[in-house]
C-alpha cells in the first residue's frame, strides 16, 4: 500500500484528490489522470482537450458548466456527500499545492457538502 502524500499531480480534473483514494493507495487504480479506462469521463476529456490540469484553470464557473455539473456528478455528490465545485473553487483561491495538502491532511478525496 502506498502512503498518502501531498502531490498536486494526484488531483483529478474534476477536483477529487486521488491521493487518498483506497484503490489508488492499494495500487488498483493509477488515478484519474493516468486511468485510460476513464475515457468515459467528460470532465477529464474536456480538461485534456483544453490542456488544463483541472477545471480550476477554466474561465467558466463550475456551477454554470454543464460538463462539470452533470447528471453523473449530481449522483456522485448525493451518494458521497461530495462538493467537487467547492474543491475547484478552493484550488482557484489557494492553488493546487494547498488543496493537495488540505486533502492529504484531512484524508479526504473531496470537500464535503
Amino acid at each position: 500500500m502506498k502512503n498518502i502524500t501531498i502531490n498536486p499531480q494526484q488531483i483529478a480534473a474534476c477536483g477529487l484528490y486521488c491521493g487518498v483514494c483506497k484503490k489508488f493507495l492499494n495500487g488498483r487504480c493509477p488515478g484519474c489522470k493516468e486511468n485510460e479506462k476513464a475515457s468515459w469521463c467528460k470532465i477529464r476529456k474536456c480538461c485534456q482537450e483544453k490542456g488544463f490540469h483541472t477545471c480550476a484553470e477554466c474561465d467558466k464557473d463550475v456551477k454554470d458548466c454543464k460538463i462539470h455539473n452533470n447528471f453523473v456528478g449530481k449522483i456522485f455528490a448525493f451518494l458521497f456527500n461530495s462538493d467537487r465545485a467547492a474543491c475547484i473553487r478552493y484550488i482557484r483561491e489557494n492553488g493546487e499545492n494547498a488543496f493537495a495538502e488540505k486533502m492529504a491532511k484531512e484524508k479526504q478525496m473531496t470537500m464535503k457538502k
